[in-house]
């Protein structure tokens, strides 16, 4: 070992020297020199290397119980294929399907009662507000009270053209009499038609004061107050309107980094964990991806149904995980095994060779990554033996023992 170490220490010495050295005419015949002799140190390594590992190899034949004392205690997994999946985590929210905002039906009016409070279960035409309708129902009272003159009138004239015409069968007045009274019938009867229709209007006038459900569901929000003016503008915001919210029909709504436009498609996969319901999963498909990328976010949003579950809340915090890769018959190892040298990726496996078991240095491929596993590309077999369990102190060629 004292060789070795002298050995190593004279190869660093030179590698100094030779990395330090100048490009001048005078350090080129140096250069050359300390090459030579780095090569040298080499040769003289790898034969004392050969020959420790041809003495080791002799005195584990002839006391096998030594060679196993100095052996490096380990613990290895059979390498075998197995499903692995990838998935994008992200933070999205339950939000409803169906929303609708209270609105009323004609220019709106100030408010006299509200019938629902908030949290409330409504059904679909269920009276939510009464507005003012004084005007309105004036309206329709002087509307309805020319409905009885003009249906008098009708029957009058109505009359005197049927007595008119039966008199001119007999050849009593003149055909301008029975035509003019035709005509009287006919205004008549016309008058008591609008008379009719404003009264329909002045009806339905006075009945949009009546605010009703378009929807069931839940109100959610009630920003409106007694006294306040209700119309169609001001319905349309939340903070001044009337929020009704169909829980029984929910979505998972995520907004996605736009690097991953190419990987999220329609169907894919997505478990959603639900961190205030003890982590509650569930398991569901995308149904609509967004075609648009916000300029602000760089995200585009992503909608999964939820099945009906009275457990879930509208804007309540989901956790996503979104499949967009699976290989069904993967190599997949613990990502703390996994070591790096100036080559590359590598692990250690256990080797049997010629009836001792060594840690040997495999060079791997690496693919995706999720969790606490990474997959493997290339590098390794099933039926390998990874060394899982001390191969923080292991080198390649080092004999090693299970640690049962």
């Amino acid at each position: 070992m004292k060789n070795i170490l002298k050995l190593t220490t004279a190869l660093a010495t030179v590698l100094v020297f030779a990395a330090c050295g100048g490009s001048s005419k005078d350090d080129k015949g140096a250069l050359g020199d300390k090459k030579v002799e780095l090569e040298k140190l080499k040769k003289e390594q790898a034969d004392l290397n050969g020959k420790i590992t041809k003495l080791e190899d002799e005195i584990a034949k002839l006391d096998p119980a030594a060679a196993n004392a100095n052996a490096k205690l380990v613990s290895v997994t059979a390498i075998g294929t197995d499903s692995f999946s990838h998935f994008v985590d992200l933070q999205g929210k339950v939000d409803a399907v169906n929303v609708a905002m209270v609105n009323p039906r004609g220019q709106g009016g100030v408010v006299r009662s509200i019938n629902v409070k908030q949290g409330q279960a409504v059904s679909k035409g269920q009276l939510i507000l009464r507005l003012d309708n004084a005007i309105a129902s004036q309206q329709l009272a002087a509307a309805e009270t020319q409905i009885a003159g003009l249906e008098a009138q009708v029957k009058l004239t109505q009359s005197v053209y049927e007595r008119t015409q039966n008199l001119w069968k007999n050849n009593i007045g003149t055909e301008v009499q029975v035509l003019q009274a035709k005509t009287n019938a006919e205004g008549a009867q016309a008058q008591l038609n609008a008379a009719k229709a404003n009264v329909q209007l002045a009806r339905e006038a006075a009945g949009q004061a009546n605010v009703y459900a378009e929807m069931s569901g839940v109100v959610d929000v009630v920003n409106v107050k007694v006294g306040e003016f209700f119309s169609p503008q001001s319905a349309a915001m939340p903070q001044s309107g009337i929020r009704i919210v169909n829980t029984n029909n929910l979505k998972v709504l995520v907004q996605v980094p736009e690097n991953y436009i190419s990987n999220i498609k329609e169907g894919a996969a997505i478990r959603v964990t639900f961190p205030e319901l003890d982590n509650k999963v569930v398991t569901t498909k995308i149904n609509v991806v967004s075609k648009l990328v916000d300029p602000v976010s760089r995200t585009f949003f992503i909608e999964a149904q939820l099945p009906q579950d009275k457990a879930l809340k509208a804007n309540q915090i989901a956790k996503v995980q979104i499949l967009d890769y699976t290989n069904n018959a993967a190599l997949s190892i613990p990502l703390n095994t996994l070591q790096t040298d100036d080559k590359g990726k590598f692990v250690l496996v256990a080797v049997n060779e010629n009836g001792k078991l060594i840690a040997r240095k495999k060079e791997v491929q690496i693919g995706k990554l999720y969790g606490d596993l990474i997959e493997i590309k290339t590098g390794l077999t099933q039926g390998d033996q990874l060394i899982t369990d001390g191969f923080q102190s292991v080198y390649d060629g080092q004999v090693i023992t299970l640690n049962k």
